[in-house]
């Protein structure tokens, strides 16, 4: 059959399995805006900012493990898809960002709203393609829906000049798998690395094992508790490695790295052993790499070759899908007893200091107090997807997870502004889960014009702002490492329920610790978005926190009683 290059994009998107795209539409991309009134079975989600249409493709990837899709015109619409893609790129999440662009002839000219995306987003995308020619475009979608989910995920950008979006030509379905000459991602280990992993496995005395975003990327959890529980090898997180296995599992430390438990990063540094599974050894995680886990031998298992002695030098490295590696070593794993070593990390952990704020009697509202109780009246089981800054790390230390693909967050990038749009984006591709977006009142402002998407679209989503009326984190270190010059950190804020009012969504302020359960019920009472603002103190600070370039161990902890702070 004859179809316009529009048509053609919709028809590979249905073969696809895309069930939903976030969007915007402009000129250069209302051909294919058209096409879509004939295929009712995908839906579009009018976003207010293009960059929500990002995140929330984003959020769809991470909640799903399917690709996310979103749509923009050319120029500043392409343009605003950039941070989007740019986090997604980071934290391997895979989404196909699909481009409106000038008509063939324009381009070089500087047209109205024309713009070089493809060598803009050069560096922020896996692959990107400028379509040429209407009969490539089947195939190039399905490349791109291929490389976007193979191997180490990643965002492709398909860019599409408007008069190719008009082109008539026949469409056929390329049928047959993609093949590319050069793009092959590894699968398995080889037997020699087999061997020497279970040499290392089996000699040590002190492993760790290093566990990251890659184990839920590969569908690796199961696999991770089994060689965990059986050799009996202490778990430390990620960030993004958050659900790989239940946080309350007795093997699991908890969290590794700039904000991560005491015990975990004392184990880091003392262990003979350190198994790194799907994770890329990030400077949040490792500190001063000349001084990172001095006297263990490493094993380093990831999709990505060129993460395999990028960082941190490794005695076996091997590069293959993590499901994959993990079937292969664990027939050989032998059952192994480490007491003495995990008895250590046990006084470790009753040292630390993490949780005693939870403990404490204050007439002040705290936001670890308020993400903990959030955990507890929410049964601990809802997908959070948070913002960036002392609440996200809040959220990591004070919501455990029980489940893979529970806990969303902007790792690598550190994107302000991700936490209402990804929220968005996760509760479309798990209708039936709870989903919260818990963010800081500074991020929030950057994208909180998705209020007006969540409405319209009528979105569960419940949103947690901890207003402490600050730029919390950055304040944070201008009290540590500037003398307390707090330059810029302070806000002015809107009345927050106010403006959800406005939006005619529910909100509700909470000031006292005992009002949250209150908050969560009122929450679920209500369909569609509803909006708590939680008013913390001004000036909590995030303990423990190793300084940048620092040694792992060398932690600012929480000053106890009758300490100076």
């Amino acid at each position: 059959m004859e179809l316009t290059g529009a048509e053609i994009v919709m028809e590979c998107l249905l073969r696809e399995g895309v069930d939903v795209m976030f969007g915007y539409p402009g000129g250069a991309i209302l051909p294919t805006y058209d096409a879509m009134t004939k295929y009712p079975q995908i839906r579009h989600v009018l976003v207010r900012h293009e960059q929500g249409a990002s995140h929330m493709a984003d959020g769809y990837a991470r909640a799903t493990g399917r690709v996310g899709v979103a749509i923009a015109t050319s120029g500043p619409g392409a343009t605003n898809l950039v941070t989007g893609i740019a986090t997604a790129m980071m934290d391997s999440s895979p989404i196909v960002c699909i481009t409106g662009q000038v008509s063939r002839g324009a381009i070089g000219t500087d047209a109205f709203q024309e713009c070089d995306i493809t060598g803009i987003t050069i560096p922020v995308t896996k692959h990107n393609y400028l379509v040429s020619d209407v009969r490539e475009l089947a195939y190039i979608v399905k490349e791109a829906f291929h490389i976007a989910r193979t191997g180490r995920p990643g965002p492709v950008l398909i860019d599409i000049p408007k008069d190719v979006q008009n082109a008539k030509t026949e469409f056929i379905y390329p049928e047959g798998p993609i093949k590319m000459r050069g793009y092959r991602p590894p699968s398995g280990a080889s037997p020699e690395q087999v061997e020497d992993a279970l040499t290392l496995i089996q000699n040590a005395k002190k492993p760790v094992i290093l566990a990251g975003h890659g184990i839920m990327l590969s569908g690796a959890s199961q696999e991770l508790q089994e060689l965990a529980e059986r050799a009996q090898i202490p778990v430390t997180l990620t960030l993004l490695g958050k659900g790989s296995m239940p946080e309350k599992h007795p093997m699991v430390v908890g969290m590794m790295g700039m904000h991560g438990a005491a015990a975990c990063n004392f184990a880091i540094q003392e262990a003979d052993l350190l198994i790194a599974l799907g994770m890329r050894f990030d400077d949040r995680v490792t500190g001063n790499l000349k001084t990172y886990s001095p006297n263990s031998r490493k094993i380093h298992v990831d999709i990505d070759p060129s993460e395999i002695n990028k960082n941190v030098k490794v005695d076996v490295g091997i590069a293959g899908d993590l499901r994959t590696v993990l079937t292969q070593l664990l027939p050989n794993v032998k059952a192994g007893s480490h007491k003495e070593w995990i008895s250590q990390i046990r006084e470790w952990q009753e040292d630390g200091d993490e949780r005693d704020i939870l403990h404490v009697h204050t007439d002040k509202l705290l936001g670890a107090q308020v993400i903990n109780d959030l955990w507890k009246y929410t049964g601990g089981d809802a997908i959070t997807v948070s913002d960036v800054g002392q609440h996200q790390m809040l959220e990591a230390q004070y919501y455990p997870h029980s489940r893979p693909l529970t806990m969303i967050t902007s790792g690598g990038l550190g994107t302000m502004g991700f936490g209402l749009p990804a929220a968005i984006g996760a509760k479309f591709g798990k209708p039936d889960e709870e989903v919260w977006a818990v963010v800081g009142d500074g991020g929030f402002q950057m994208t909180m014009c998705e209020l007006a998407t969540a409405k319209q679209e009528n979105v569960k989503v419940n949103i947690a702002i901890l207003n402490n009326a600050f730029l919390g984190m950055v304040r944070q270190w201008q009290e540590f490492f500037y003398e307390e010059r707090y330059n810029a950190t302070p806000m002015f804020n809107p009345d927050f329920v106010k403006l959800a009012q406005a939006f005619d969504i529910p909100a509700m302020r909470v000031t006292k610790l005992e009002q949250v359960e209150e908050s969560v019920r009122f929450a679920r009472e209500h369909e569609g978005p509803v909006l708590i603002e939680y008013v913390i103190e001004k000036e909590e600070i995030v303990y423990p926190m190793v300084p940048a370039g620092a040694d792992l161990h060398a932690m600012i902890r929480r000053p106890k009683p009758g300490e100076e702070s």
